[in-house]
């Protein structure tokens, strides 16, 4: 059954997620809400990917398609399908689950480690992403790519699975088979370059950091998403 990308602004697509989807053959629609594109009627689809955006999910009046997210994930959760949000797809998980959704104390944007919770640890789909690509350890500590200014508490019955120094709630899971990532697990180097234009930041340390992490991180996410899209197919 094919997977449902919901986008909330052009720029932030699903960049490596799709590239997965492609190579693996899985079917797949997109559709840019902030296009003001329908979403498709739900049923045919056993899972639901739910991109960033510079909005806050607190700005559903500015954006009414946010409410519709937060429907989407409260149904296929309920339907037992897969939900995978990013950035502002997790913050649309947390509050669609009852959780506050608030600002940060400040913007985190660059590579920045985030550090495994115990269940984090344990969880099967998380260590793959943990692994080294290369030297095959399982690290609880390790960099990835972040965007945001905003954060979330984990929502009653989900399981938290990462923090950082400046956010301590990074991921959470919920059941088997939805799972919230805050950091842009997602990012093409071509994305990534293109958010940094008029950006007022340090860019020659993001892009010297870049070129030094980005192939692992990118076959650490390739190795989550196999392990991902394996686990919310069985038994759809």
């Amino acid at each position: 059954m094919p997977v449902l990308i919901c986008k909330n602004i052009e720029m932030e697509g699903p960049g490596t997620i799709e590239d997965f989807l492609k190579a693996q053959g899985i079917p797949y629609t997109v559709i840019d809400l902030s296009r003001g594109k329908d979403i498709p009627m739900t049923g045919e689809f056993n899972t639901l990917v739910m991109m960033g955006g510079p909005m806050s999910v607190n700005e559903d009046d500015l954006y009414p398609y946010i409410k519709k997210e937060e429907e989407l994930v409260r149904k296929f959760i309920a339907q037992d399908k897969g939900v995978f949000g990013i950035c502002l797809g997790a913050q649309i998980m947390a509050k669609a689950l009852g959780a506050k959704v608030y600002r940060g104390a400040e913007k985190e944007i660059g590579w920045y480690d985030i550090e495994l919770a115990e269940d984090g640890l344990r969880d099967p789909l998380i260590k793959k992403l943990a692994t080294h690509p290369r030297a095959g350890d399982l690290s609880g500590r390790f960099k990835v790519f972040h965007w945001h200014g905003e954060t979330f508490d984990i929502p009653k019955g989900a399981v938290r699975l990462a923090g950082s120094e400046l956010f301590p709630n990074q991921a959470f899971r919920y059941g088997s088979k939805a799972y919230a990532f805050q950091f842009h697990i997602e990012v093409r180097k071509d994305m990534l370059y293109a958010w940094l234009k008029n950006e007022n930041i340090d860019q020659d340390r993001v892009k010297t950091d870049t070129e030094a992490l980005y192939e692992e991180y990118h076959a650490r996410a390739q190795g989550f998403y196999k392990a991902f899209f394996t686990t919310v197919t069985r038994n759809a």
